[in-house]
């Protein structure tokens, strides 16, 4: 990959607004504690807002600046191959409320689009699961039957928009695309407008679960909240093992103008080909921005400049006028049975609450979580509480395997990462990182473009397995948990909080 197609920021933060709000810098009383301005702490935040209660919303970073930066923007309830497989784990009634749950989110997204007049690009289109084996077929069909007893207008077609012919494909009618940090930057300007509070580069390091909890903060400014919601896409808190039931995942994204005729007129995805998922944007009265994901790897492994070639040479070969102008990358979270973390963070919680686990569907995942949260902390209803629990423990011994998979996978990072042969120092190529072996200890060592080395421990500071290095992204990540570390060993994503510890070298 070359210099000017080296990977960077989205275009959804390119194309809005750079508001910005302050650090905290004194203590703060409040109702409730949203830790995380992604869209499912924003979507609580604001819903909480409505009902009266005074929020805080803590981010490490700036808002709708992280994952729900990166996204793909695709609001749907269908979510590739889930119905069929919910219908047969959680019964039809599970499957049911899940559906339910996902529309009744997007519903309310469209209400408050038009309530505040967000200029956020929001569009209607259909979404499509497709699949280009035959052998797939009965698959998808079974998948259609499945979404539509659930209750989406689903059904299964052979003809789509996309430039290839399909096998076969799920389709759902009547769901939304959006430019996410337009919706959340105006969700934002609102909960302010009434009373809330949002503070930019304040991480939180710590939470008492006391009456009221008290949450400790880089800044040195304490809050104290009669309720906290974790919204940091991997918790940054484990009380109830949820890191095993976890896993990362990276996809690159390669986004680029092609011309509006051509425009496939739909979302859609396939779970082959090492995913892919297509969809547009509006750009100009000529031109489309179509965005293209796929290449889901685990993060530190692998590499990432060969995988945005690949998943270039997709796009260009399927969309032969694309002219290439942004690449990035993203990070989603799989629960080990298939539906999100939503509700009280462990069996003993009074007052915290968590939400994480969208699996790659965290635009009408937050929506929902929004919802529900706000649900059980003013002690009203909702049909899906249970559906949700982070709690649940059938499911997730029903599907030991997944589980059991997850925990392998790390377990082999942790102790074979170790065993690896590393290069020697003086190997490494400016603007390059590699984890080396000085007197005995392992150092993630990074040589900037002047020729500096900036040498860390390589011990991922959250449960110490070794971080490797991304050269696509300039970044050190966790293989084990996806803590992410730029190369000053800053945190970029948790669930890390602390810095990678510096080494001389």
């Amino acid at each position: 990959m070359s210099e000017k197609q080296q990977v960077g920021s989205s275009y959804w933060l390119d194309t809005a607004p750079d508001g910005r709000h302050p650090a905290l810098t004194e203590d703060l009383d409040v109702d409730v504690a949203v830790i995380g301005a992604g869209i499912a702490g924003l979507c609580t935040a604001w819903e909480l807002t409505r009902a009266g209660r005074s929020v805080a919303v803590l981010e490490a970073g700036r808002v709708a600046a992280g994952v729900t930066g990166h996204t793909t923007a695709k609001v749907t309830a269908l979510h590739t191959l889930v119905y069929d497989k919910l219908r047969r784990t959680r019964g039809p009634e599970g499957a049911r409320l899940y559906a339910r749950s996902q529309s009744e989110a997007i519903e309310r997204a469209a209400g408050i689009v038009g309530e505040l007049g967000i200029d956020c690009e929001w569009e209607t289109r259909s979404a499509y699961t497709y699949a280009r084996d035959a052998a797939r077929v009965d698959e998808l069909r079974a998948e259609a039957r499945a979404a539509a007893e659930a209750g989406l207008p689903a059904s299964f077609v052979t003809e789509t928009g996309l430039p290839f012919p399909v096998a076969g494909a799920v389709r759902v009618t009547g769901q939304a695309q959006f430019h996410p940090r337009k919706y959340l930057l105006a969700l934002a300007a609102d909960l302010v407008e009434r009373g809330g509070h949002i503070y930019e580069d304040t991480a939180v390091l710590g939470l008492d679960e006391g009456e009221p909890c008290r949450l400790s903060t880089t800044t040195g400014a304490p809050v104290r909240a009669r309720d906290v919601v974790v919204a940091t896409h991997y918790p940054i808190f484990d009380r109830a093992l949820l890191f095993a039931r976890l896993s990362p995942r990276r996809e690159l994204v390669v986004a680029g103008t092609i011309p509006a005729g051509q425009d496939p007129d739909g979302m859609f995805i396939t779970p082959d080909e090492g995913i892919r998922s297509v969809r547009t944007a509006p750009y100009d009265g000529d031109r489309r921005l179509l965005v293209v994901t796929g290449e889901h790897f685990t993060p530190g492994t692998g590499d990432p400049r060969a995988r945005f070639e690949h998943l270039t040479a997709w796009a260009t070969g399927h969309f032969p006028d694309l002219e290439v102008t942004h690449r990035w990358a993203t990070q989603d979270i799989d629960p080990t049975d298939t539906v999100p973390m939503v509700g009280p963070l462990h069996p003993g919680a009074r007052h915290a609450y968590v939400a994480t686990g969208f699996g790659g569907w965290g635009m009408s995942g937050g929506m929902m979580a929004g919802r529900l949260l706000t649900a059980q902390i003013t002690g009203e209803e909702c049909a899906w509480s249970g559906l949700y629990d982070p709690r649940r423990l059938r499911p997730a011994v029903r599907e030991a395997p997944s589980f059991l998979k997850t925990q392998a996978k790390v377990a082999g990072h942790f102790v074979g990462d170790r065993l690896r042969p590393v290069p020697p120092v003086e190997s490494l190529p400016p603007g390059e990182g590699a984890v080396v072996r000085v007197d005995g200890h392992r150092l993630a060592v990074y040589r900037d473009d002047d020729g500096s080395l900036h040498a860390f421990s390589a011990r991922c500071t959250h449960l110490g397995c070794l971080v490797a290095f991304n050269g696509a992204e300039r970044a050190w990540e966790c293989p084990c948990h996806g803590s992410r570390f730029d190369t000053d060993g800053k945190v970029i994503q948790g669930p890390a909080t602390k810095p990678l510890e510096q080494r001389d070298i």
